[in-house]
Parts: structure tokens; sequence; C-alpha cells
């Protein structure tokens, strides 16, 4: 990407729209580069080579939906909803799960996230899914700050023991 950070002067050049097939090799990218993110927060990853998502499902499923940001006609940012049951004893049978959360390093800081997680928001609510969850790692700061910025609370942690 040739794109410095200066050249991000307007949200009208940004195009968030359904990710389609062509779009795989990048979002293969993208989620390497979740990974790689990701593991400095978490030690109970596998070695690499691996993968987190089956991309290719999730684009054709009725109960999921990928979307990506371009800029300039290149995909620069994603992001997948994913219509899960809850459990039993909850208030919702069903709420839409936020994951593959990627932006372009060269556009980070810029809202873009917030563009992506707008457009899952609103796929959830034509599915009449009420309830929106994602997870973090506690660690990451800098997620949980961006994430509390357009609205989302911290809800539950999750410990572990070796």
């Amino acid at each position: 990407m040739g794109h410095p950070k200066k050249a991000v002067d307007s949200m009208e050049k940004f195009l968030t729209r359904t990710a389609r097939l062509e779009d795989l090799n990048t979002l293969l990218e993208f989620e390497q580069g979740v990974i790689t993110a990701e593991r400095p927060y978490d030690p109970t990853l596998a070695d690499d080579p691996i993968t987190y998502y089956d991309l290719k499902q999730l684009m054709v499923s009725n109960d999921a939906e990928v979307v990506v940001v371009e800029y300039e006609s290149e995909v620069i940012a994603s992001g997948y909803a994913l219509k899960k049951r809850a459990r039993h004893y909850l208030g919702h049978k069903f709420y839409s799960y936020l994951g593959f959360m990627f932006t372009h390093p060269d556009f980070r800081g810029k809202g873009i996230n917030a563009m992506v997680v707008e457009a899952l928001k609103d796929w959830s609510e034509k599915k009449g899914l009420t309830e929106i969850r994602l997870t973090v790692y506690d660690e990451n700061e800098a997620a949980i700050r961006a994430y509390e910025k357009i609205g989302f609370k911290k809800h539950i942690i999750e410990m572990r023991i070796e």
C-alpha cells in the first residue's frame, strides 16, 4: 500500500461494502495481520502458520456478513458479524458476534474501524439481532479504547490458568 497517512483527508473517499470472493487473498493477508497483532497477548496460540477464520464460508453464509472498506479501489479494512446462539439463560436467543477487525496500518486512527462496526451493526439490525458482542484481549488497551469510543462497554473478563 503506497498511501501515506497524510493522503487520508476525507471520509467520502472511503467505501464500505460487502466483501466479495475476489477480495479473499487480501483478506487472508489481513487475517495474518490480526494474528500477528494478537500473538503478544496470547501465549496459548499455536506456532505459525495458523488461521482463525474460514473466510470463504463466512462470505457465503446467510448467518454472517463480511465487510471491507475501500480507499482508491484498494481494500484497507475488514470485519465480520456472525449470528450466534446465545446461552440458554440469557434474555436474547441470538446475538451478533463481531470479529476479524483489521485496518491497514497506514489508515489506523482515522475512524475506519468505526465505519466497519457501523456497517456490521446495520446488518445485525436487519437480521433482528439487538445484542452485539466482540472479544478483545484485556492487555490490548488501544483496541479497548477504540471500541469504547464507539459505544462498547466491558462486560466480562475470561481468566485462565496453566
